[in-house]
């Protein structure tokens, strides 16, 4: 099974599927166009929270960094007048200064993020959408910044004006994700934002052409009007989608076979691009994650 993820909603997701498939049959392509350089190592986001998960570690109250873990050298740092832009534990430190360790000595973030994943005894492959440096940019009113400081920096409060991935003109599909992809029928597109998270992994050259022959199923992160969480809403709004499960599957229309959207959605499946199933969206617990990604399953059976 391929999984695309962000950091927040597909987790979850994937939490349910490891109860269903062993992790050594997941494999989970994870957006990295949210990186960030902080204090000299570089941070992937999105992929740490993938690692955690299937390590055991996750913080799973915050969905972010690691369970327990401490803030000690951020705290100092503070105290002696260097503001990160993240929030990150020591432990959570410990992983970007191995991975920018090993990429300055000339590794692949694939090869670092696979070295990493050996260490923590992750059985699942776990493969960054690219080795390139992408940035998602927010336009606003206040000016144009990276995600990071839209999103954490200004607490996602702007509005929106437009959205842009920098550097995918430089960027390639690693053979690793080919290769993936090439082995497996089946891909789940995690809940995550459609713009933000998922849409990098989309953007890059060919993504779209070898998907568009696999069975695929999105889980949609909005229910109505409104994200599950997140500044989805504003995000999709500013690219000319609207904000709604029925706005995700046009997002994803190209090469999506089947949408799942929350059964408390008054949409209408009848007026969806693509096949729409309801069921419960909303994984407030382990057991309803294993239950919407059994539904999942199910449905890769019916195609």
């Amino acid at each position: 099974m391929i999984v695309l993820s962000g950091g927040t909603g597909t987790p979850k997701l994937l939490q349910g599927l490891r109860k269903l498939i062993p992790d050594e049959e997941i494999t989970v392509i994870v957006n990295t166009a949210e990186d960030i350089i902080v204090s000299g190592n570089l941070v992937s986001p999105d992929v740490d929270t993938v690692l955690y998960l299937f390590s055991g570690q996750l913080d799973d109250a915050k969905w972010w960094g690691i369970r327990n873990d401490t803030f000690h050298t951020h705290n100092a740092l503070k105290k002696r007048g260097i503001n990160e832009k993240l929030m990150i534990g020591d432990t959570d430190r410990a992983t970007h200064i191995m991975r920018s360790e090993l990429m300055r000595k000339g590794a692949s973030l694939t090869q670092a993020t696979a070295h990493i994943s050996t260490t923590l005894g992750i059985r699942a492959t776990v493969l960054p959408m690219c080795d390139e440096k992408v940035d998602t940019i927010i336009t606003t009113p206040q000016g144009k910044m990276h995600f990071q400081d839209f999103w954490v920096g200004a607490r996602g409060e702007h509005d929106v004006l437009d959205v842009k991935i920098t550097g995918l003109e430089k960027a390639n599909i690693t053979k690793e994700v080919v290769e993936a992809l090439a082995s497996e029928d089946h891909v789940i597109i995690g809940p995550s934002n459609p713009i933000t998270s998922i849409g990098p992994i989309l953007a890059l050259k060919g993504m779209r052409k070898l998907l568009s022959g696999k069975n695929v199923i999105a889980v949609s992160p909005i229910i109505g009007d409104a994200p599950v969480s997140g500044p989805a809403g504003k995000l999709m709004r500013a690219q000319g989608y609207p904000v709604s499960s029925k706005g995700v599957a046009e997002c994803y229309r190209d090469i999506l076979d089947t949408i799942i959207i929350d059964e408390r959605d008054n949409a209408d499946e009848k007026e969806f691009p693509v096949r729409a199933v309801k069921c419960d969206t909303m994984m407030t617990s382990v057991e309803k994650s294993e239950a919407l990604a059994r539904r999942a399953v199910e449905l890769f059976k019916e195609l």
